[in-house]
């Protein structure tokens, strides 16, 4: 791009936001992103704040600068530094009444700066010193204060963690300074609210950064107008969830509760006083408020958790914080409850761990109170039609009930609570959505109840089987979910296997309760295998008039589980006609979507049957003996030529072509080698197609054949073609400008196809030419930031070198260890120097203990090589930023070679880098 004018940037801008054309916005804005990657954005958004033309050009200037000191810094020399600082600060300071979004984009460049340039010692003095006496400035300044400390942690500032340090430190210094600053604000502008508020934001961001004295904080006066702005009744919306924001942060700073003594008790005795303004706030139906209390409440549990376990009842254990979280819970609005469900999982987990029965009992009522609580807030309102919904937020909150539910059940005891909740069903005679509710929670905790003669369980099987079609709708579909989860005490009670079917049947023919009937059939026949055998002819019919029942996808395709899973259990002689049978209607279905003549030239789309021939293909796992043919092998077969037709048919569809590769992955899995009069026409038609259409779901269809057939001595070599023939059109791919990181997928399954030949056939891939194009692709794709993909790589790099390593007492591990010995001694510096390099600036943190793992592999296979491999790629890593900081010292290099080359198993290794990358992070 060439140097524009001003006057064509301003032009551009306004085309953005104010052409009527949805085009010329698009043009704009695409002109505009590759303005603001070039050099010129410097210069020019400089311009467009001088002329000071409208919010608009302005905002979009002051974004580019705060973009350009993020991601661009190190295009400025050092010397521009110093004017680069001073022009930001004049301008927003001629900016400060334009616009505030105008301000924060500039506060954040400035905050952005003072980060990357090691050359400005003691920003915040500096600032403080030069506006802090002039009252317009203040907005800005608090601003500046208020993004400064959010930074220091920002993703997209790679200032390492020598400078973060040092920033750190420096705030911490200034940190009172700032304090006393905000506190002159509040004197000095009195009940400004817009005041208040900017002053409780940024006292939150310092405490987020954990570096305010908790001494000199117990006893500010800022902590006492924090808590007096909270208990007053006339507060406004905006000024109560700053303050609300500040204490969560607060309470968040003190976790660590011992070494915060003084501010961890004012901010314990600050929040107890609250009670009565929460009461006040549900009297005035403030749902706002009331929710900002409770996030308080929970902040509150969530900080003292630790010592409330340790010592309740006594100094800041003290119960009454968990009463406050059940006054929550006592609000009619599930949101509210909603809020401290985190704080009751963790406390769960806690007492779990301790399995103390004394203190069990001590926190028992409290977990009583909150299951009555939560059964009432599951129930739906009285005037509610149909079943109860999963997907709206009310049904996505009884999901959350329900797995929390789960997880303290414990506490209370499963059977005490199920026996409970039934009684109340059993003694009263209660509305509709109290039964429901209760059901619910019965459904949520039943599989967690002990089945083994259990009479409680079988009454309640005995009672729901006989609820009558007259009940509301709801209560029939939770009675269904609930039997569906009883499914082992069907099993130990097989009497009630026909009246709980019966009455399954019930709700499948019936259009809304078809899908959870289907679901609660699966469970029965994925519990009761060897019981249901003798129903499996009624299986059968329901599989072949699937399409006659109101069932969504998931549902259908569940009812062919459990019909497969119950198939695999018939005797060997009648496995294959009853699977022939099981498959025929999709077989049908397919055959005749082919034989349409394709409408609008597109044929019907097949996904439906694939899918449904793929589970049961992948469920039915008779047990063979050794010998015996398997019971599946000739369905395959007479299958085959269908799904091959169909792949044929479709092969410009990725979405389908992997519907049928995943289909023939299990009918592969399902009969082992006995898929071996496929392997040949298989694997022609993925190459032939593969060359036109290059779907990496192939790759992964091929990494299942190698898993199956490298062990056989006959095949190895036609795998190796196939491999050969498929990585040709795969490195055309991954070769285009950025084609790596656009098919994340090609690079997840060819890794997954190579390291499958590692493992099955290393000698085959090792002697072949194109391991010498896999090793150099793979070490290209170590950069790559897929958690996917990036895993496959790594695992193929270590089970590589690994091969050399491990002495199997195999014939041919000499063979192997020479081989791997050359591709080191030809790739291993590449390799070593690439993955440092990835790791420090390439890669996520969860990806280090895969790259450890190669490392780790590299180092035992051949150490006194690796150690100057190391040293190497050591030396070539950047030892300052371009803000002049130093990102990493000599000796930190001469520390971390000695902890990796030192380390006598692989996760010193791992633990070295994880600290070593934070100084490039």
């Amino acid at each position: 791009m060439e140097k524009p004018t001003v006057a064509l940037v301003y032009q551009a801008v306004q085309a953005l936001y104010h052409d009527p054309d949805p085009a010329g916005k698009e043009r704009a804005s695409v002109w505009l992103g590759e303005l603001q990657r070039s050099m010129y954005a410097w210069e020019l958004a400089d311009q467009l704040l001088q002329l000071k033309q409208d919010v608009e050009s302005c905002y979009f200037a002051a974004q580019t600068m705060k973009m350009k000191i993020q991601m661009s810094f190190f295009e400025l020399p050092p010397e521009t530094h110093i004017a680069l600082r001073d022009s930001l600060l004049s301008h927003i300071q001629s900016l400060k009444d334009l616009s505030p979004i105008i301000v924060t984009q500039l506060a954040l460049a400035i905050a952005d700066l003072a980060l990357q340039m090691a050359s400005w010692k003691g920003c915040v003095h500096t600032l403080i010193e030069k506006y802090s006496n002039d009252v317009s400035s203040m907005t800005f300044l608090i601003e500046i204060l208020t993004v400064l400390p959010e930074e220091v942690h920002s993703r997209s500032l790679r200032i390492g963690a020598n400078r973060r340090t040092e920033i750190i430190e420096d705030l911490a210094y200034y940190s009172s300074t700032v304090v006393t600053l905000l506190m002159t604000c509040v004197e000095k502008s009195g009940s400004n609210e817009k005041m208040l508020i900017k002053v409780f934001r940024c006292l939150g961001s310092w405490f987020n950064l954990g570096v305010l004295d908790s001494n000199f904080m117990a006893n500010n006066q800022l902590l006492m107008v924090l808590f007096q702005v909270l208990q007053r009744d006339e507060t406004s919306t905006n000024l109560h969830e700053a303050a609300s924001d500040c204490v969560c942060s607060a309470l968040y700073a003190i976790e660590n509760v011992d070494t915060h003594m003084p501010l961890a008790q004012q901010l314990f005795q600050g929040v107890l006083t609250l009670e009565t303004a929460y009461h006040m706030a549900v009297a005035r139906e403030d749902l706002d408020k009331v929710l900002n209390y409770c996030r308080i409440f929970t902040e509150l549990c969530e900080t003292f958790l630790e010592t409330t376990v340790r010592s309740p009842g006594q100094g800041m254990g003290d119960l009454r914080t968990l009463e406050l979280l059940l006054i929550c819970a006592g609000h009619p609005q599930y949101e509210v409850v909603e809020i401290s469900f985190n704080f009751w999982y963790r406390l769960g987990e806690n007492l779990y761990k301790t399995n103390d029965p004394a203190l069990h009992g001590i926190f028992r009522p409290y977990i009583q109170r909150l299951l009555h609580g939560l059964a009432r807030h599951c129930q739906l309102d009285p005037d509610h039609e149909g079943i109860p919904e999963d997907t709206d937020d009310f049904g996505e909150f009884r999901m959350r009930v329900s797995d929390l539910v789960k997880d303290v059940i414990f506490l209370v005891g499963s059977m005490e609570c199920f026996s409970q909740l039934y009684s109340t069903l059993k003694e009263g005679n209660p509305p509709w959505e109290v039964t429901e509710a209760v059901l619910f929670i019965m459904a949520a905790i039943a599989k967690s109840v002990d089945p083994e003669n259990n009479p409680t369980l079988t009454e309640v099987l005995e009672q729901v089987v006989l609820l009558p079609e007259t009940v509301h709708i709801a209560v029939r579909y939770t009675s269904i979910e609930l039997v569906g989860e009883m499914s082992e005490v069907v099993d130990r009670n097989p009497r009630f296997l026909d009246p709980v079917l019966n009455y399954l049947m019930k709700g499948l023919r019936e259009k809304t309760l078809a899908s959870v009937a289907a679901k609660a059939i699966h469970n029965i026949c994925s519990v009761c295998r060897d019981h249901m055998a003798q129903h499996f002819q009624g299986l059968l019919d329901i599989a072949r008039a699937l399409d006659s029942f109101a069932l969504t996808t998931e549902a259908a395709v569940g009812l062919l589980k459990g019909t497969a899973l119950v198939l695999a259990r018939l005797p060997l002689e009648k496995i294959a006609e009853c699977l022939s049978d099981l498959c025929a209607v999709q077989v049908m279905a397919l055959k005749k979507l082919l034989s349409q003549d394709p409408r609008n030239g597109k044929a019907a789309d097949p996904t439906v049957w694939l899918d449904r021939l793929a589970v049961i293909f992948r469920h039915t796992n008779p047990i063979v003996e050794n010998g015996q043919t398997h019971p599946c092998q000739k369905v395959i077969q007479e299958i085959w030529p269908v799904l091959s037709e169909t792949l044929n048919t479709h092969q410009a569809d990725n979405r389908i072509v992997e519907r049928c590769c995943r289909c023939l992955r299990f009918a592969v899995r399902c009969v082992g080698k006995g898929s071996a009069s496929l392997l040949q026409p298989l694997v022609t038609q993925m190459v032939s197609v593969y060359q036109v259409y290059p779907h990496s779901c192939f790759l992964y269809l091929g990494s299942i054949l190698v898993d199956e057939y490298g062990m056989e001595e006959g095949c190895r070599q036609g795998l190796l073609d196939m491999l050969q023939a498929l990585c040709m059109p795969t490195f055309q791919l991954l070769e285009q400008t950025n084609g790596l990181r656009n098919h994340p997928d090609t690079v997840d399954d060819l890794f997954r196809l190579a390291t499958r030949f590692v493992q099955r056939s290393p000698i085959t891939l090792l002697s072949s030419g194109i391991i010498v194009h896999i090793i150099q692709c793979a070490i290209a794709a170590t950069t790559l930031d897929h958690r996917d993909a990036n895993c496959s790589v790594m695992k193929f790099v270590r089970d590589l070198i690994h091969t050399g390593v491990s002495n199997d007492h195999e014939d041919d591990f000499e063979l192997r260890k020479q081989l791997i010995g050359q591709a080191m001694g030809q790739h291993g510096q590449q390799l070593v120097t690439q993955l440092m390099h990835t790791c420090c600036f390439c890669l996520p943190p969860y990806t280090l203990p895969d790259v450890a793992e190669v490392l780790w592999e590299i180092m035992v296979f051949d150490r006194p090589t690796f150690c100057r491999w190391l040293e190497n790629a050591l030396k070539g890593l950047p030892k300052e930023t371009s803000g002049g900081a130093v990102t990493v010292t000599h000796k930190q290099l001469t520390d971390f070679h000695k902890q990796v080359t030192s380390a006598e198993e692989c996760k010193q290794v791992c633990w070295a880098i994880r600290e070593f990358t934070r100084l490039f992070r």
